[in-house]
């Protein structure tokens, strides 16, 4: 939401102890609880790995399109400078290659972004030639149109020239996607473990197993409640999830989370959801919201004596997912964090969708707000 707008927000879901009383069962809504292999139980990079192949051929982005196609205009543009006579007769000619090899370029793209899984599963070689004979049709393509409307250099004769010339061009971007594709394991690698640094915060779960121990005598079925809502969030939370999930998947898990802490702190936290069914496809990283929201019970609701009130919000704009995160600052700072949380989730949404996302988070006033938009 943009500052300019009134963020100093009251509940909209009732009262806080209904809010209380009905998320006393959430394993209710959510499901019941069932354990499967966690990510302790192999190498945490294995299901990166597994896919690396599969990535590499990933052209499905923005920002990986306005980069190849940056990269054939500016080889054209030197190429034809062999052949110019001047600045006039070098930007005619630097236009017409362009025109001509855009067509070829995303076709290719258009072709690896369709063809990425079986692509993947090649052996490295077969992946070299499939690009490179994808390139050198996207050449010939490109020829093609040169010689229908009658353009100089693309007669009869230089049908191989264009092919040898798209081939070669597609193996270098190949080279690039394989080289991105690398250097992102260790990067998400690290960036996940971080992200489990800062999202199992220790005294969450002393705090949360001490409520469920002061509930059993008085309130037994609350007290299973708690661990069911426990058990839930550790086996979503610790189950390697793969690449990428749905955003009403994410929400889902910080539900689950709300859940546990509104026990905790009763009246104290007060929660307002407004969600946009629409907006709940939208594809991120596994496990990038729980951390926000555990950062706005932990520095804006817990250092507050009265309190305080987080609003999640997702709706969709403009073709997008919108996901915004506010919760209110006490005016009695709370111990200042390392910031892990938000550059983590900064940083794997960079990497997942590139120039194509966005990442902010600003206070304004009393009020703390971390906004993620996210292609549909």
């Amino acid at each position: 939401m943009p500052p300019g707008q009134d963020d100093r927000f009251v509940p909209q879901d009732g009262s806080p102890d209904s809010v209380g009383r009905e998320s006393m069962r959430s394993s209710d809504i959510f499901g019941s609880t069932a354990f499967a292999s966690t990510i302790f139980d192999a190498p945490l990079s294995v299901g990166r790995h597994a896919n690396a192949a599969t990535e590499v051929f990933d052209v499905c982005h923005v920002g990986v399109v306005l980069r190849a196609v940056l990269f054939v205009t500016l080889v054209v543009a030197v190429a034809v400078m062999f052949a110019a006579g001047g600045f006039n007769s070098w930007l005619m000619l630097a236009a017409i290659g362009v025109a001509v090899s855009l067509p070829g370029v995303l076709f290719w793209l258009l072709s690896a972004c369709v063809l990425k899984a079986p692509l993947g599963r090649l052996p490295l070689a077969g992946q070299w030639g499939a690009a490179a004979a994808l390139g050198a049709v996207g050449g010939m393509f490109g020829w093609m149109l040169g010689f229908i409307t009658g353009l100089e250099f693309f007669g009869a004769r230089h049908y191989l020239a264009s092919a040898i010339a798209g081939a070669v061009l597609a193996a270098t971007i190949f080279q690039w996607l394989r080289l991105r594709a690398q250097a992102r394991l260790p990067a998400d690698t690290t960036a996940k473990l971080a992200e489990l640094q800062s999202r199992i915060r220790p005294h969450f779960l002393f705090n949360t197993l001490n409520t469920a121990l002061s509930l059993v005598r008085l309130d037994p079925a609350r007290a299973e409640g708690v661990l069911e809502d426990l058990a839930e969030l550790f086996r979503v939370a610790l189950t390697n999830t793969g690449e990428a999930v749905s955003l009403s998947d994410e929400v889902e898990l910080a539900q689950r989370y709300l859940a546990i802490e509104q026990i905790r702190f009763g009246s104290r936290l007060q929660v307002s959801w407004e969600l946009d069914p629409d907006a709940g496809a939208a594809r991120m990283p596994p496990l990038l919201l729980q951390p926000l929201v555990e950062n706005a019970v932990h520095h804006g609701v817990e250092p507050a004596a009265d309190g305080g009130t987080i609003r999640i919000r997702t709706r969709v704009k403009l073709g997008r997912a919108v996901v915004s995160i506010a919760n209110t600052v006490s005016a009695q700072p709370s111990k200042p964090g390392s910031g892990i949380a938000l550059r983590n989730v900064r940083e794997r949404l960079r990497l997942m969708h590139d120039v194509a996302s966005q990442f902010d988070a600003q206070q304004d006033g009393n009020i703390f707000r971390v906004q993620i938009v996210v292609p549909l």
